[in-house]
């Protein structure tokens, strides 16, 4: 195994039209192609992380409370993965092959153990899919970068509330880090 998919932050919350910081309708459309890749990983005993951000009530120290609406809050249904992913995960969450991780910045690297996660695995072809596609997957993509990571972006498994950064992010992603588009 060398190849790992990164799901991030495909939540109610990010996705679903009630979210509180919904990208809607173009987090919506990915969820086909999200989810059938997630299976595909799966079912090759590939390794998949569900990087689902998550956030405290009214913690008023964390840098994101002065930038957006209060999203993803512990034990809320906006936490929760949207559409048929949380079917795939409830389903595989037993697996050795998937793995749940709790992160608290745009960047899944900024301070959890995912780097050790995907060393332990010899894992050095890192494949993202998410929302939104220039916040949290460009930051997280930039991390991978940094850590040496073969970055992998599956432009139909992308999605943002705004357009031109989305754009400017897959543009981005294959000028400036080297990223294979998909």
């Amino acid at each position: 195994m060398d190849r790992a998919l990164l799901i991030i932050d495909y939540t109610n919350d990010f996705v679903a039209d009630n979210g509180a910081l919904t990208c809607g309708k173009p987090g919506q459309e990915i969820e086909g192609y999200v989810t059938d890749l997630t299976t595909s990983f799966l079912k090759k005993k590939e390794f998949v992380i569900f990087g689902v951000d998550l956030h405290e009530k009214d913690d008023i120290y964390h840098p994101e409370t002065k930038l957006f609406p209060p999203h993803n809050i512990r034990g809320t249904k906006g936490r929760e993965l949207y559409g048929r992913l949380a079917e795939v995960y409830e389903s595989a969450k037993a697996s050795p092959f998937t793995y749940w991780m709790d992160k608290t910045r745009y960047s899944a690297f900024a301070g959890t153990d995912l780097d050790m996660q995907l060393r332990a695995r010899g894992i050095q072809e890192l494949h993202l899919v998410g929302v939104c596609t220039d916040i949290c997957v460009l930051h997280t993509a930039m991390d991978a970068y940094n850590y040496g990571y073969d970055i992998h972006i599956h432009q139909q498994g992308v999605a943002s509330f705004n357009n031109v950064g989305h754009n400017f992010a897959l543009k981005h992603f294959e000028q400036t880090l080297g990223a294979v588009l998909h």
